[in-house]
């Protein structure tokens, strides 16, 4: 069987001095590494505030602070897991591939500008719109917020925006220098005809960022309206703003979960001693993904019944046809991985198969809301962020985290014990699954979402609210094991010598 993987990544065409490279990469893959935590900390807070906040413990306590961190929490949980997620593929992908390390760390302080923008106008602003800002709505504060936040606001959005762009391109274009886009999309795997090898990373991070350049300059339109509304040089039509705000939000969420699957398919092999190699079906799956992602957030406007009927149908049928080939594909291949090969198991593997194991029951959760005659019933309930917490929270959170995980391993060793990573798991797993369980009873009953307070007629909301944060605080506590852990090895390897 073959040792665990080594991600020391050897930077084709990095001229004379290849480890330099190596090196650089290094550093602000770790420097990522502590951005995302800080970031998943203080959101993961923001939620349990909201938990308590539905449960009635703050009676005093005005409405506006809860919507103000609904929109912290949202905006920051994708914010650090999708460049989590790129921080991942980008140090896997110079395996192959040669990335510009200076766009990357641009892209790390122009993330944390962003952020602190965000931060600012929500925390000090009382900015409360949640992350689909839908419009007009931010541009009418009626004294709840300070009229400075909202310009943050897009101001910050703005900056992520054009840095998130920048480095999905530089890494397309680093793609593109060794392979070309056909070659890259699998094109001649499944004509079966041409010898270049291309591995599964290089196809999912390829097809993932194709789609994410598409969301971000969606997001840039939305920008560019706004304004144009904002200074009276015309009306905008709101129906075509929710379209291009839930195409931006549906896609950058969908394709943080493939980067962290992409990971999979990189590591994985590995630890199974068992290689996992681009074939027709996988190259199938995954171009399957790429025709059907930009059409499946129709399923959140089911409810707008001014949608053209095409569109309607069009999102049942592409987020049927999209839970299928990409899933079932890794899924069974991970199954094929372990089965009978002497998988080892360490924290960060399990970490990710079980990552896959939340991305299945969040998966299969969402089809079933995106059924029209379910989603008719469910839509405004709290089985929609049941769904969307799975795949996320026991999703690719967990795989990211194993990425993390490994990687500090790497480069500052230390003893694993079987009892310490079966605490983190046990913590990250009860109260994880235990916290979405709330969400998912909640839904049932018609608990809905979004709501500060619950109603008279839905207040079993309240008591599953308060049972829900026994489980977020056990969830915490696996959390700041976990990220205290890889935090402090992430530091020790930062002080190792270039």
């Amino acid at each position: 069987m073959s040792p665990i993987p080594n991600l020391t990544p050897t930077v084709p065409e990095a001229g004379s001095a290849p480890h330099v490279e190596a090196a650089r990469l290094r550093q602000i893959t770790l420097h990522w590494a502590l951005f995302v935590f800080a970031l998943f900390l203080v959101s993961t807070v923001l939620g349990i505030f909201m938990r308590l906040f539905q449960s009635k413990l703050f009676p005093n306590m005005e409405p506006v602070h809860f919507y103000s961190a609904l929109t912290l929490h949202a905006l920051g949980m994708v914010a650090a897991w999708f460049v989590g997620g790129m921080a991942a593929v980008s140090y896997l992908l110079a395996r192959y591939v040669r990335l510009s390390v200076s766009v990357s760390k641009f892209a790390l302080y122009a993330s944390a500008v962003g952020v602190l923008a965000i931060v600012a106008c929500t925390m000090f602003g009382s900015f409360g719109v949640g992350w689909y800002f839908l419009f007009p709505l931010p541009l009418y504060p009626n004294g709840v917020w300070r009229p400075w936040a909202t310009a943050t606001f897009f101001a910050g959005l703005a900056v992520l925006g054009v840095a998130w762009l920048i480095w999905a391109l530089d890494v397309l274009r680093a793609i593109g220098r060794r392979f070309s886009l056909p070659a890259a999309l699998g094109w001649h795997t499944l004509a079966g005809r041409g010898k270049q090898e291309v591995p599964p990373i290089v196809l999912i991070v390829t097809v993932s960022l194709l789609v994410v350049v598409a969301a971000l300059i969606s997001a840039v339109i939305v920008l560019v309206l706004f304004l144009v509304h904002w200074s009276g040089t015309a009306n905008v039509d709101a129906l075509l703003m929710k379209n291009l705000t839930f195409l931006f939000g549906h896609s950058v969420v969908n394709i943080t979960l493939y980067l962290g699957v992409a990971v999979l398919y990189e590591l994985l092999p590995g630890y199974a001693g068992r290689p996992w190699k681009m074939n027709k079906l996988v190259a199938a799956a995954w171009n399957l993904v790429l025709l059907l992602v930009l059409f499946a957030y129709f399923h959140h406007l089911y409810m707008d019944f001014a949608q053209p009927r095409w569109m309607q149908l069009t999102g049942q049928i592409a987020s049927y046809s999209l839970s299928l080939p990409a899933a079932a594909v890794t899924i069974f291949g991970v199954l094929a991985l372990i089965y009978h090969s002497g998988f080892r198991w360490t924290l960060a593997s399990s970490l990710m198969v079980l990552g896959v194991l939340g991305w299945a029951i969040g998966g299969i959760a969402a089809v079933i809301d995106a059924t029209v005659a379910v989603n008719y019933v469910f839509h405004n309930t709290l089985w929609v962020p049941a769904h969307f917490h799975t795949y996320y929270l026991v999703g690719v959170v967990l795989m990211i985290l194993g990425f993390f995980d490994h990687l500090t391993r790497e480069l500052s060793p230390e003893p694993e014990t079987p009892a310490s990573r079966r605490s983190i798991l046990a913590h990250l797993l009860i109260g994880g699954y235990g916290f979405l369980a709330m969400f998912y009873l909640g839904g049932a009953a018609s608990v809905p979402r979004r709501f500060a307070t619950y109603p008279d007629e839905t207040a079993i909301g309240v008591l599953l609210a308060r049972i829900s944060i026994l489980f977020a605080l056990t969830l915490l506590g696996g959390i700041l094991a976990h990220v205290i852990r890889t935090g402090r090895r992430c530091l020790r390897s930062l002080s190792l010598p270039a």
